[in-house]
């Protein structure tokens, strides 16, 4: 099958980071196809830019439609992504969503590390129905271009709040792009199971593609069909159009 993992910011760094991340999570014959937006913020880390970022993330859904056979989006805010599921052709699973359902399996309660503000991932959570579920969520003073510089740099503070998580939740979903595949390294260490939303999304896209469910042919997931518009680009406008 072929995989689609999408980024929705600029940062071509943390496109290749996801992208090795959900190789080494694949099955054999998976192949595991990186996209990067051609425009929109370098990272998202507000509201405004997270608006931005599902333009340009539809956008690049679009150019990929029917040429691939599942979408994996590589960004921790699972941006734009019940318009990506309505419009592609394909099932579209998002990393931090992936990675909650996932927690749901391994135990009763769930923990939430991220970088910089927790507020996003709470509404994340409870959007996804999942709040009561999530243990907590923690973000660390941490800016993500640090960690893409230096990993190994970001090791210690990460475990501190892995421990301090584990001693109420069941496992820790590392929540953020640019922890993708870190939960190798840190597992050893850590007294829960680590959940990287690149690796379950991976395996649960494929479990998708392997269903062969088809798309939903009513209701709000229904493919758009003759909306007209001004000035998308021609992919993103045939989508709407329903061709």
């Amino acid at each position: 099958m072929r995989l689609l993992v999408a980024n929705a910011n600029t940062t071509e760094a943390t496109t290749q980071l996801c992208a090795a991340a959900a190789r080494a999570a694949a099955a054999p014959g998976t192949e595991v196809i990186p996209a990067t937006p051609a425009f929109g913020p370098a990272t998202i880390s507000t509201r405004a830019e997270n608006a931005i970022a599902g333009h340009a993330l539809l956008q690049l859904l679009a150019e990929h439609a029917g040429r691939v056979d599942a979408v994996v989006l590589a960004v921790s805010h699972d941006t734009a992504l019940e318009a990506a599921r309505q419009l592609m052709p394909c099932p579209v699973i998002g990393m931090t969503e992936a990675a909650c359902l996932t927690a749901c399996l391994v135990g009763a309660r769930f923990g939430v590390l991220t970088l910089g503000n927790a507020g996003p991932y709470e509404e994340l959570v409870a959007r996804h129905g999942l709040a009561t579920r999530c243990a907590g969520v923690l973000g660390l003073p941490i800016a993500p271009p640090e960690v893409l510089r230096d990993p190994a740099a970001a090791h210690a503070p990460i475990l501190a709040g892995i421990e301090e998580l584990a001693a109420r939740a069941d496992s820790v979903i590392l929540a953020g792009a640019v922890l993708a595949g870190m939960d190798r390294a840190l597992q050893p260490r850590a007294p829960v199971p680590l959940l990287d939303g690149i690796g379950c999304a991976v395996k649960l896209a494929e479990a998708l593609v392997a269903l062969k469910l088809p798309k939903p042919a009513t209701g709000s997931f229904a493919a758009p069909v003759n909306r007209d518009t001004i000035g998308l680009a021609a992919p993103l406008a045939a989508l709407l159009r329903g061709g």
